[in-house]
């Protein structure tokens, strides 16, 4: 029994790799058949009847890839930079001023991750419209206020560790505030740093919600707001759809690839201690 149990651990753990890889797999096989080919069977590889290639072309095209590509990597940089910056100031002054008011600013970031986005949505954008605020910069302030609350829960577990004295003696030597936290706590925040990173940079890149209801200035469309344009009211194109989304992807897996490292270790120290 004891060792029949190793073997279905193994097997369920294949069929759940399994289940999760299949809209990967459907999405790369479909991105190299027609669209003909795609109706005809969706989970067939492409034969040489309907293998085309061109559907990437045509997709980086219409797509205007590299405008929209820069789009995208211009808001999620920068908002996920201004979360790390200020969500890192704001846990690290939350754990060290042992005080009721920092406790009840803390729970109120913790509990406002129990608002769904939905019953904000539209006042949100009703008041950043009254204050002409409907564009890349108010996108990335709002991107702010979203991603506060669980970069602040994950940096305030993992600074509770970080110890004290070593913020004390570079007091001592003459240190302020700024220069504690931007010299010796913050450097110690690396790996939590990383995994806030990954978590922030693959949510922004990949909303299409805010970004939809926010910028209405023309050319500063991201990648996801770009693919919908293939999807008409009366014709999906489906064969280009698969071909921008795999495109998409690819700078965002190749961010997680090179910070994949940090991201257990970064979230184990962060918000389970």
């Amino acid at each position: 029994m004891k060792h029949r149990k190793p073997i279905l651990q193994t097997i369920l753990g294949i069929l759940l790799g399994l289940l999760f890889l299949s809209p990967l797999y459907i999405l790369v096989v479909n991105s190299f058949k027609t669209q003909k080919g795609i109706f005809s069977n969706v989970l067939a590889l492409p034969d040489s009847t309907y293998f085309t290639l061109n559907n990437y072309a045509e997709a980086w095209k219409q797509l205007e890839f590299l405008k929209s590509l820069f789009n995208s990597l211009y808001i999620s940089i920068l908002s996920t930079l201004a979360i790390i910056l200020l969500t890192s100031m704001a846990a690290w002054v939350l754990v060290r001023r042992k005080s009721k008011t920092a406790n009840v600013i803390f729970y109120i970031f913790a509990l406002s991750m129990l608002v769904p986005f939905q019953c904000v949505m539209l006042p949100l954008v009703q008041i950043m419209g009254k204050i002409q605020f409907l564009n890349p910069a108010g996108l990335i302030f709002m991107y702010l206020g979203f991603g506060s609350s669980l970069s602040i829960i994950m940096y305030h577990g993992f600074i509770k560790n970080v110890p004290l004295e070593l913020e004390e003696a570079a007091t001592i030597d003459g240190a302020n505030a700024f220069q504690v936290f931007w010299r010796i706590v913050f450097p110690l925040l690396k790996s939590i740093t990383v995994t806030i990173a990954i978590l922030n940079l693959m949510w922004i890149w990949n909303d299409f919600l805010l970004p939809q209801l926010v910028i209405n200035k023309p050319g500063w469309q991201t990648i996801p707001l770009k693919t919908f344009y293939f999807f008409g009211q009366y014709s999906k194109r489906w064969d280009l759809a698969t071909a921008g989304l795999l495109l998409g992807m690819i700078p965002i897996i190749v961010f997680y690839l090179f910070a994949q490292k940090y991201i257990v270790k970064g979230v184990t120290d962060g918000a389970i201690k």
